[in-house]
Parts: C-alpha cells; sequence; structure tokens
C-alpha cells in the first residue's frame, strides 16, 4: 500500500509526467505568442524534455523557467534573425506551389525543386534551438554549428523536418494538439538528436559546451 502511494512509483509517476506533457505544452505556445520568444521558448522545451521526460527527473516547470531565462539573449537575437528569413522562405514555397499546381510542366518541377531545396534552410532551423538548449552558444557559433549537423546528419535532419512540419499541421488543422503535441514532437525529436549530441559531448560535461 506504501508502494502505492509512492509519488515517484507507479500511477502517480504517469500522473506526474501527463501533467509535466500538457503543463510544458501549453507554457511553451503561451510563451511563443509574442513571436520573437519562440526560440527561448523552444530552447527550454527541448532541454526540459530531455532533463525531466526522457530522464524523469523531478521539477519540470523549475527547469524550464531556469533554461528560459539562461537562453534568452541568444535565443532572442537568433529569433529575430530566423523569422523574417522563414517567412520570407515560406511565402516563396506558397507561390511557387500556386503556380506549380495550376500551370503545370516546368512550374511544378520548379515547385519541386523549391520544396527540396527547404529541407537545408529548414534543418538548420530544427538545430538552432535544441543546440541552444543542451550547449553554450553565440549566436554565430549558433548557426555555424546547426548548419555543419545539417550537412553531416542529413538523413536525420530530413526525417526531424518532415516530423516537425507534420506536427505544426496537425496542430494548426485542430486546436486541441496543442496540449500535448509540442512535448511529445520534442521527445521524437531528442531521439535522433541526442545520439549525436552525445558524440559531441565530453563525459564530464552532459550539459555544457561553449561555442563562438
Amino acid at each position: 500500500m506504501r508502494e502505492f502511494f509512492n509519488p515517484e512509483k507507479g500511477i502517480w509517476a504517469w500522473l506526474s509526467t501527463l501533467v509535466d506533457i500538457a503543463g510544458l505544452s501549453i507554457l511553451w505556445v503561451f510563451l511563443c505568442l509574442p513571436i520573437v520568444t519562440a526560440g527561448p521558448a523552444t530552447a527550454a522545451l527541448y532541454y526540459t524534455v530531455v532533463k525531466c521526460v526522457r530522464s524523469r527527473e523531478s521539477g519540470a516547470f523549475g527547469y524550464y523557467f531556469r533554461s528560459f531565462r539562461q537562453n534568452f539573449k541568444v535565443g532572442l537575437l537568433t529569433g529575430l534573425i530566423v523569422i523574417p528569413l522563414a517567412l520570407l522562405l515560406l511565402g516563396g514555397h506558397f507561390i511557387v506551389r500556386w503556380y506549380g499546381t495550376r500551370l503545370g510542366g516546368g512550374a511544378y518541377v520548379l515547385y519541386v525543386a523549391y520544396y527540396f531545396a527547404l529541407i537545408l534552410p529548414a534543418g538548420v532551423l530544427c538545430w538552432l534551438f535544441p543546440l541552444l538548449g543542451r550547449f553554450d552558444y553565440g549566436v554565430r557559433g549558433l548557426f555555424r554549428t546547426a548548419l555543419q549537423l545539417t550537412a553531416a546528419h542529413l538523413p536525420s535532419t530530413v526525417v526531424v523536418v518532415l516530423l516537425t512540419a507534420q506536427t505544426a499541421a496537425f496542430c494548426i488543422e485542430r486546436w486541441w494538439p496543442v496540449v500535448f503535441m509540442p512535448v511529445t514532437a520534442m521527445l521524437l525529436v531528442s531521439l535522433f538528436f541526442e545520439r549525436i549530441f552525445q558524440k559531441h559531448t565530453p563525459a564530464s560535461e552532459p550539459d555544457t559546451e561553449s561555442a563562438e
């Protein structure tokens, strides 16, 4: 009976995890609403998912807010660079798709080529904030490392880009998945990224790495 009421085991541990998943997902959405804060919010979400959902450490919201504060400056500056570029590329995608689906022929070939060309910048975007959440970077070093990892681990990058795009589309089409999908998607992303991060992380320094 004592084991049943132990908050670290059994059903209570699962309930605590579900509360963390829902609470962190909603908190992430709330902190992303100003748009420019999406960077540090996403970095904090990745870090907290790795620490508390994967590794089952307690204090998820404390981890989240601490990471959000620590990464706020670099995440904000990175977001100010990324957001207009992402909007420009996305706008180009919609324009090329409109012409490609209506005119066909060469226009459709151009659309397909543009679609595949988006993999590289989308991959860099997917790497940026998990890197910021797990390591200590300046803005320049963050972009450089994200580009290097995108090229060096292209198959994993493609899977993560498609996963991120489908998650975003799913949440936009139906509002209710935002209660759990941000954390769930980040957990799936971590399955690809963490094994790569571990190759580049000294055993004595599992959470931070300085870079410029």
